[in-house]
């Protein structure tokens, strides 16, 4: 067995420098030995059946194969090797065995994608933001991010998105990517404190994609997260563009700005910019001192949100993610089972949106979360909804938060997980807009789902 394990890693790490060679010399001209070389390395039907459909893609889709060559032709070198080497190799291949390995011998689940949030510290206050009911003071000391980060990978995690906050206020950070250079780190950023010397030590690093939160254009953006921040962002998609670095954009998604974020002209600005994809985030209403549900999207915007994205993808030389619209192809909810967030006090929830806990890493391993009740349950139980346009335990199937932490012993870590469990007002708001989304949702689910949605990722 050691022979034969020996002798599938020297074969993958032959096939991965080939790759890295392709895309050291002409990667523009080598799209198709690497996508072969690509095939070779994926043992998973499953995985082999959607670089296939990618493939397919890429030489039958105009937009797609404007995508990929854009990337290619127009990527930093360093950066677009260690996307390759750190997300598919390091994260896929070599990962995933990993990760595997505890799901046969015990039946934990290790999360493909771990959530971090060092501090909580930003400059800006925007209305509904999540990480505003934390204590600023909290930030986890760096020598504890440095050993989360190293039992992450230990465990076959290569992925790693930093959060706050405002994850360059801890300038540690980049020495963090730096000694972790096999892991592909995704800062979600204002880029307010991006500057050239930042963006230099960015590029040097090349295992950084960063993602930059903008609400629209300047009215938009000035108006949720402060005067000036728009400009200050365009700088810095300008700086990583300049660099050849990878990034996209975050956008939390408002009952008053998705014409803006959805419009053809704004995605035509950003895919100008240099950005290569967006992430689109449904405003929630977990500030528990001043949630907001006038802010949330009515059951039609909602709705308008996936036939949206879905077209943008469709249409455009640019890649979308909506992040709820977009969970039967991943299954429903993935919370605590595909990812999982490690917060400043470093209590360990499913979800960024969802703060409840029943492990502190103070004292303790990551591998205790895992194996932990309460993700195991969770897992259990997904996908929450056999719709899963439906798939959140939070604002789709309202209870569900509820009853699993009342079973397992979850706690809330912030104001606004307490009224999630015991504020019978919050909860009927949640619930009525809940009921106001179901026959939207049943309707997009037999139309573009067939009802049936993407079954393989469900399972586990």
């Amino acid at each position: 067995m050691k022979i034969k394990s020996t002798l599938e890693k020297t074969t993958k790490q032959a096939i991965v420098n080939k790759v890295v060679d392709y895309l050291d010399k002409n990667p523009g001209e080598n799209v198709n030995k690497i996508f072969a070389a690509i095939k070779k390395l994926t043992k998973d039907k499953s995985a082999l059946a959607q670089i296939e459909f990618v493939e397919d893609y890429y030489n039958n889709d105009k937009p797609k194969h404007e995508f990929i060559q854009d990337i290619l032709k127009n990527t930093d070198t360093k950066c677009l090797k260690k996307f390759f080497t750190n997300f598919f190799s390091n994260a896929n291949w070599y990962g995933g065995p990993k990760r595997q390995k505890y799901m046969e011998q015990e039946n934990t689940k290790i999360p493909f994608v771990m959530l971090l949030s060092p501090s909580m510290r930003c400059s800006l206050h925007c209305k509904g933001c999540y990480a505003s009911s934390y204590s600023k003071k909290d930030d986890i000391p760096p020598e504890e991010v440095d050993r989360i980060i190293g039992e992450a990978r230990d465990l076959g995690i290569y992925y790693i998105i930093i959060l706050g906050g405002e994850p360059f206020f801890n300038d540690y950070l980049l020495d963090i990517y730096e000694k972790y250079d096999d892991v592909m780190f995704t800062p979600f950023t204002s880029g307010l404190l991006i500057n050239e010397k930042i963006a230099d030590r960015l590029k040097k690093c090349g295992n950084v994609i960063p993602m930059l939160s903008i609400e629209g254009f300047e009215n938009d953006t000035d108006a949720r997260r402060g005067k000036g921040t728009y400009q200050k962002a365009l700088k810095a998609m300008d700086m990583l563009h300049e660099r050849g670095i990878l990034f996209g954009v975050s956008s939390a998604v408002t009952r008053t700005n998705i014409n803006t974020v959805l419009s053809d002209e704004f995605t035509d600005m950003l895919i100008e910019k240099g950005s290569k994809m967006s992430w689109y985030f449904l405003f929630m209403p977990v500030n528990g001192e001043n949630e907001d549900f006038d802010m949330m999207l009515t059951a039609e915007q909602r709705d308008y949100l996936g036939k949206r994205s879905r077209e943008i993808r469709a249409n455009k030389p640019y890649f979308t993610i909506d992040f709820f619209n977009d969970a039967p192809y991943v299954g429903g909810c993935i919370a605590g089972k595909y990812f999982f967030h490690v917060n400043s006090k470093e209590d360990v929830e499913p979800c960024v949106f969802s703060h409840f806990s029943t492990v502190n890493l103070k004292g303790k391993h990551l591998i205790d979360a895992f194996r932990d009740p309460f993700f195991k349950k969770l897992r259990s139980m997904q996908p929450y909804n056999k719709n899963m346009l439906r798939p959140c335990s939070m604002i789709d199937n309202t209870n569900v938060i509820i009853d699993v932490c009342n079973e397992v012993g979850a706690k809330p870590d912030d104001a606004g997980a307490e009224k999630m469990l015991h504020d019978t007002e919050f909860h009927e708001k949640i619930t009525k807009s809940s009921k106001e989304f179901a026959p939207y949702a049943e309707k997009a689910w037999k139309e573009v789902f067939n009802e049936k949605g993407n079954d393989s990722f469900s399972k586990g």
